[in-house]
């Protein structure tokens, strides 16, 4: 196999950002959509590549690297204004869930629009100005993830997780034209391919893993039919992920995979499996573009907003917005308090000196008081507002370490690495491998030796075929006993739950609609987005009982047979 780069156990996750990752979130302060995604059986290093540790700081993960990177651009930036907002989900059992919602088992639909593409509903996305914003976020989502203990690891990711950056860059040109650029960042860390004997999963950790695996099927069917270019039908709708990565997989967005392998000779088996995974999934070619001014940019909503609220306080008590303490709400509210009490005190003076009545005097004071409530209620409205302009311009971020010649410095050296790694690894794409060139022969030995060479590497190619045959239909054989195992679990599983469905609908009420089973299974429906039978409402019909007292004749009393 071969593949961008390859990293053994003493490589440390700073060496892989550098040669990997760097020009992929480079590309996303850029305009360019970004995924980077892990990938590999349970237990062998997702999450740690992903998230990493703090000490030593030479293994942070590449999730808080790539805040690191995103911030250090946004802050040595000279002319642009970003907005930055982050997003956690999980897909567990199939089902989304918001990691910073308030309520994280509520399940979240998924929606396509035709200009925002596919996107979760009532997804939370939190306002970022800096990595240390970004962190807190991850972990306060990475806290809620569903983890659970199985045979091959003690803490193992039951969910799949896409921690999304989300970024708009405003940038102006020479004519004073604002232009804005939207691109996000998906970071995936996927869970666990398992095989079900080896993970000992009974109960909720098999449905899990089935869950698990049959998604990890779903986006094996993808890449493979992407990679064919006869297939006319890209199996995206099969599963959560597929359709959350549906643009990182065949559409606008540079995507990085890291296959994690296990060396345990054991795990032979996964491991040529995540390598040949990792293979079919190098060939699918992506055209990014960059976002230029989207319709739905929240940039121009925060701009038109903040236009907005300008607005209103300039038709109000000027109110100082720029970042000082805002004396004049307070001075004015002296003021008017200042202004209240000397007119009172004259107010009293006067009405003793024309003895007015009681109920006078107290209207007179009323009417000097309601004024006095509506001209400070003006000026803290006005207060509120200059508080939401504040807090609307304090999200934007760009420009704040623009001097700082060292970060600069330090910045152009990770680019030139980046540059040099990528044309180092473009050159050693284009070679061949035996630097074999077809030229003149000066006699019949140099052709036969060149000829032979050719034939070797003709016979070497034919015995990696072989054995690649010979390990397809291994790890075939492998699936399907696997597949089998799983197959039998569901149907213990179903018949189950028919034992209980049969014991328990003799006792239904027969006015129910759910009496007739029958009738049920025609009326519901499959829904093909969230994979779930749509039922008819439960309906129990009133029965009519007889008058409690008998028919009156109007004061006949003869008998009606």
């Amino acid at each position: 196999f071969t593949f961008d780069g390859a990293y053994d156990v003493n490589s440390t996750t700073e060496q892989i950002y550098a040669d990997i990752g760097f020009p992929l979130v480079e590309g996303v302060t850029e305009g360019y959509n970004g995924t980077i995604f892990a990938y590999g059986q349970t237990g062998c290093g997702k999450s740690f590549t992903m998230q990493g540790i703090s000490d030593p700081a030479n293994q942070r993960g590449i999730i808080p690297r790539a805040f690191d990177h995103i911030f250090e651009t946004i802050q040595v930036s000279e002319h642009s204004k970003y907005l930055v907002h982050a997003s956690y989900l999980e897909i567990y059992n199939e089902e989304i869930r918001d990691l910073l919602g308030k309520d994280i088992k509520q399940k979240l639909d998924l929606k396509e629009n035709p200009d925002k593409g596919i996107y979760v509903q009532s997804l939370s996305k939190n306002p970022c100005k800096n990595g240390q914003d970004c962190q807190a976020v991850m972990e306060r989502g990475w806290k809620n993830r569903s983890t659970g203990a199985t045979l091959m690891n003690s803490d193992s990711s039951r969910s799949h997780s896409i921690f999304t950056i989300h970024l708009e860059r405003c940038d102006q040109d020479e004519r004073g034209e604002e232009h804005i650029k939207v691109a996000k960042l998906n970071l995936v860390d996927l869970a666990g391919s398992e095989r079900q004997a080896k993970t000992g999963a009974t109960g909720d950790r098999l449905k899990e893993a089935t869950k698990i695996n049959l998604s990890l099927s779903a986006l094996g069917n993808v890449i493979s039919a992407l990679v064919d270019g006869k297939s006319t039908h890209i199996p995206y709708r099969d599963s959560k992920l597929t359709r959350l990565l549906q643009d990182s997989l065949g559409g606008n967005t540079k995507t990085l995979m890291i296959a994690c392998l296990s060396p345990a000779d054991n795990n032979y088996d996964e491991t040529l499996s995540t390598l040949r995974y990792a293979n079919r999934a190098k060939n699918i070619k992506n055209k990014p573009k960059v976002n230029e001014d989207p319709k739905d940019a929240m940039l121009r909503e925060y701009q038109s907003e903040i236009e907005r609220l300008k607005a209103m306080l300039r038709g109000e008590v000027p109110v100082q917005i720029d970042g000082q303490p805002m004396k004049d709400v307070e001075d004015e509210k002296n003021r008017l308090r200042q202004e209240f009490e000397l007119e009172m005190k004259t107010l009293k003076e006067e009405l003793k000196a024309a003895k007015l009545s009681k109920d006078e005097m107290e209207e007179e004071i009323g009417k000097l008081k309601n004024n006095y409530e509506r001209q400070v209620a003006k000026i803290e409205s006005s207060e509120k507002t200059s508080s939401q302009l504040q807090e609307l311009q304090q999200n934007f971020v760009g420009g704040e370490l623009s001097n700082n010649e060292e970060i600069k410095e330090k910045r152009k050296k990770k680019k030139k690495y980046a540059e040099e790694a990528r044309n180092k690894l473009q050159e050693a794409l284009s070679r061949d491998g035996d630097d074999i060139v077809v030229g003149m022969f000066k006699n019949v030995q140099d052709e036969l030796k060149y000829k032979n060479k050719l034939l070797e590497k003709e016979k070497q190619k034919s015995e990696s075929l072989r054995c690649e045959i010979m390990d397809i239909q291994q790890e075939f054989e492998f699936d399907r006993i696997d597949y089998l195992d799983t197959i039998r679990k569901q149907e213990q599983q179903l018949k189950y739950f028919q034992a209980i469905l049969s014991r328990i609908h003799p006792l239904i009420r027969k006015d129910c609609n759910f009496a007739n089973l029958d009738k049920i299974k025609s009326q519901a429906e499959w829904d093909e987005i969230n994979k779930n039978w749509i039922l008819p409402k439960v309906v129990v019909e009133k029965g009519h009982l007889p008058s409690a007292t008998p028919p009156t004749n109007n004061g006949d009393d003869e008998n009606v047979n």
